[in-house]
């Protein structure tokens, strides 16, 4: 059965120049212990969606329409104090910057058992050898030190797997992690991503990997989506998007990666910028940037369409199974 169930999303801002919407009819399913990364630019509408599974959208958002189901249980209707059962204890999250996660006044124990008991009534010494425990899983050294410590006498890579540890402490059935690997250097992101990797597989996690980064989702994914202006523009197990990349977006992404120009030559980039959620293009979103783009790709938004064993939303992907099937025709 399937874990998380999204379905026709849309999420708004009540500004004071109107209404804006920031989601457009995304929808996904989620297995249980799948890992799939969602990829694009920033102001793709990556972090709104991780927010709005568990309705962390701060005002003026709200979600407009739509259904998340998690194990067929509508969280949209639920109120913020049955939510709290469900973050941290079915959905765990991971952010971008731990020291924004964690509390610098507090030890790094004291906040683990904080996590644990708010949703068990577990004792403070079953809570402790918990705490323990998960952080010597994620590799830390002297767990029981770590443990007394606090956030400021670690370093960005361990403090992250104290994030880690937390989020994986109460045996979550799905885990977001939104870009937890930004603020550390390049080395450490690997690290950090592997372990994340082989958390989730140990225990049978579902993830969710938000990332601008195409290079990373390889080595963590199993299935990736990729957004451009609040829309899910391509989707599909990730070396089937990674090597025949269908969407000119998808392809632009991949084409900007360090490692596809040659020494000395200047990156590849994608022409134009993200477009605002005040200047909403009408059509497909990427037609102001695309070089593809045709008079249709301005006046309506392309369906999803199979392309292999991916879905896309392109005209120019459409117009050319379409050429193709017509050929193959007696």
């Amino acid at each position: 059965m399937t874990l998380l169930n999204v379905s026709n999303l849309n999420v708004c801002f009540g500004l004071k120049s109107g209404v804006v919407q920031a989601l457009y009819d995304v929808s996904f399913n989620l297995e249980r212990g799948e890992r799939i990364a969602l990829v694009g630019e920033s102001g793709a509408g990556k972090s709104i969606l991780g927010f709005s599974i568990v309705n962390l959208i701060s005002k003026p958002g709200f979600i407009e329409s739509g259904s998340i189901k998690l194990d067929d249980k509508e969280l949209t209707s639920l109120s913020n104090r049955q939510l709290r059962h469900i973050r941290g204890k079915r959905i765990a999250m991971i952010f971008q910057d731990p020291m924004m996660t964690l509390n610098p006044v507090m030890s790094i124990g004291v906040q683990m058992i904080e996590a644990i008991r708010s949703h068990t009534s577990m004792s403070k010494k079953d809570a402790k050898k918990i705490a323990i425990d998960r952080l010597a899983q994620v590799q830390i050294p002297s767990p029981e030190l770590r443990y007394e410590q606090y956030p400021h006498e670690l370093s960005g890579g361990m403090r992250q797997r104290v994030i880690i540890a937390i989020a994986m402490i109460l045996n979550p059935d799905i885990i977001i992690a939104d870009e937890p690997t930004t603020a550390l250097d390049v080395t450490i992101q690997a690290e950090i991503l592997e372990l994340l990797r082989h958390m989730c597989e140990v225990c049978n996690v579902a993830l969710i990997l938000i990332t601008h980064d195409l290079g990373v989702v390889s080595r963590i994914a199993e299935r990736i989506m990729v957004m451009y202006a609040g829309r899910i523009v391509e989707e599909g197990p990730t070396l089937e998007v990674i090597n025949d990349p269908q969407h000119p977006y998808t392809q632009g992404l991949l084409s900007a990666l360090p490692q596809m120009a040659l020494p000395g030559q200047r990156l590849n980039q994608i022409t134009g910028s993200m477009p605002s959620l005040m200047n909403h293009p009408k059509g497909c979103a990427f037609h102001p940037r695309c070089k593809y783009a045709t008079a249709k790709c301005s006046e309506s938004q392309p369906s999803y369409i199979y392309s292999g064993i991916s879905t896309v939303a392109c005209y120019m992907v459409e117009d050319m199974l379409t050429e193709f099937s017509e050929h193959d025709e007696p």
